[in-house]
């Protein structure tokens, strides 16, 4: 049993390096020198249809032949046309698609998650919401407090981390069909994922109206805004003059 297992998942690493080592070192001298030739023929549709063609081949062939997910496939082929100086150009080209892909994929995502969960499992929504919400912005503002940098700087970390987006759903999605996760699990991250998306903004202007306030207040600006603010610019300086020693040699 436990040597079954251990044998499938070297194989499957085995298959996982396989696919990333050829990938990231016949990709950055094949696929770039392709998307100049196709660039050359001064179709703009032709260099679109190309650069989806690279893509999708890519994860279609890290599915079939190397048992890579497609999601992993198509990242790393992201990875290989970012090398080629044809990028921004590609990324110009496939942002149409990209917003009719965005759309497709929350609106799949939508269709798996069952509104009934909302009155079935009240409180289990709210306490991943607070999870999510309340906990990832007390987290992320504490370590920035404590890498010394100003309460402001804090609370505009902590409230852009208070929500989780679609690469959660991703996971959710993942889980669910590998059986790792059953219907009702998956409803809570969507339902949590939702949320957190729609009170956001709420949270960031709440924020800006607590930094507004610590602002104004000359006891608390001068105790956890601008000794902070000092503290940071202390340590940059001893950064910029090492670096600048480091150079010197």
């Amino acid at each position: 049993g436990d040597q079954h297992v251990l044998v499938i998942l070297a194989i499957t690493l085995l298959k996982v390096s396989c696919f990333v080592a050829i990938t990231l070192f016949f990709g950055p001298r094949i696929l770039p020198w392709l998307l100049r030739e196709v660039a050359r023929t001064g179709s703009r549709e032709l260099f679109t249809l190309a650069v989806l063609a690279m893509a999708l081949g890519i994860a279609y062939v890290a599915a079939s032949l190397f048992d890579v997910s497609l999601a992993l496939g198509a990242f790393f082929a992201g990875v290989v046309l970012n090398e080629s100086e044809l990028s921004h150009k590609a990324a110009a080209n496939s942002l149409q698609l990209q917003d009719a892909f965005g759309v497709l994929f929350f609106v799949s995502v939508g269709m798996l998650f069952d509104p009934m969960a909302l009155l079935q499992e009240p409180f289990m929504i709210v306490a991943v919401v607070g999870l999510v919400v309340l906990g990832k912005s007390i987290v992320s503002l504490g370590i920035i407090l404590l890498l010394g940098f100003p309460a402001s700087t804090a609370l505009t970390v902590g409230m852009s981390l208070a929500q989780i987006g679609e690469f959660s759903m991703i996971l959710g999605g993942l889980a669910l069909s590998h059986g790792l996760m059953d219907g009702a699990g998956f409803n809570l991250i969507v339902a949590a994922a939702l949320i957190s998306i729609l009170v956001n903004p709420l949270l960031f202007l709440c924020a800006e109206k607590l930094i507004a306030w610590i602002k104004g207040s000359a006891t608390l600006s001068a105790n956890i805004e601008d000794r902070q603010a000092a503290r940071l610019h202390r340590v940059q300086g001893e950064l910029d003059a090492a670096h600048e020693r480091a150079h010197a040699r």
